[in-house]
């Protein structure tokens, strides 16, 4: 197996390790705790104890009666995660958030060679056509709303390219729904790689073999890069590295020297 093959831990995702999560801590200040997530972590609260999401490990960790997520990502999506210390912080920066006063930026990794810049403009909805709940497809008609992402290729490469993603819109799994519709699904992606029997095999009995043979990584390959907030009274941007195992990827896998891809990441 590949260097740059994450393989995720199975159905239940293992603790935070106390120890590893100050190494996650970007930035902080007065207002703010920035983090970069790790992509088999939850950001909320579950029932399996603080210690099994990022919000929940911070509380303990920090013995805080409360910490106001700022940005969510789902589960296997790695990068920025913004926490708010305080009321105030947390107002400013969520509603910049609601009102779209912020630019956010995320690097994928699509399978497929996307040649030229192009914008998504396509309305979401639930998938009808799918027994996977939660997924949602481009479609038309009631349920749906306007959704639009624009796609950027950055290095292109062994049938895969890098791209930058900025969403201008805020729907459920807006990127990866719109790679699928678009023809280059994001690497991967269990539930928009285009064959929802991966996803429910994961469901039901975490990482397979077969996932492994299906799958040029085990984990989506999207990482949450920047927010740029333009809010009148909070003005700041908020970054996070490419994760490592995307690094990984396009090195050993697209071939690219780790000269081409800081270029190319570099906005």
């Amino acid at each position: 197996m590949s260097d740059y093959h994450f393989v995720p831990p199975g159905k239940t995702a293992p603790k935070v390790n106390p120890e590893e999560l100050p190494q996650w801590l970007l930035e902080e200040d007065d207002d703010f705790l920035v983090f970069d997530k790790p992509g088999w972590l939850v950001c909320h609260p579950s029932k399996d104890g603080p210690w099994s999401s990022l919000v929940g490990a911070v509380r303990e960790w920090r013995q805080m009666p409360v910490a106001y997520l700022v940005s969510r990502l789902d589960r296997e999506t790695s990068g920025i995660i913004l926490i708010a210390k305080n009321f105030n912080a947390a107002s400013l920066s969520q509603t910049a958030m609601e009102r779209r006063w912020v630019t956010k930026t995320y690097y994928t990794l699509l399978k497929g060679e996307l040649v030229a810049p192009v914008l998504v403009d396509q309305s979401l909805g639930p998938d009808e056509t799918s027994s996977i709940v939660a997924k949602t497809a481009v479609r038309q008609g009631p349920g749906t709303l306007p959704a639009a992402t624009f796609f950027e290729p950055l290095l292109v490469a062994q049938g895969y390219t890098l791209a930058r993603v900025q969403p201008h819109t805020g729907r459920k799994h807006q990127i990866r729904a719109h790679a699928l519709w678009l023809g280059y699904p994001v690497v991967g992606d269990k539930m928009y790689g285009g064959d929802d029997s991966l996803f429910l095999e994961f469901i039901e009995h975490g990482w397979t073999d077969r996932l492994a043979r299906h799958l040029a990584m085990g984990r989506q390959a999207l990482h949450a890069y920047q927010l740029d907030f333009r809010a009148p009274n909070f003005t700041r941007i908020f970054k996070a590295p490419l994760a490592a195992d995307m690094t990984d990827f396009i090195i050993h896998k697209m071939g690219c020297s780790p000269e081409a891809l800081q270029q190319a990441c570099t906005l």
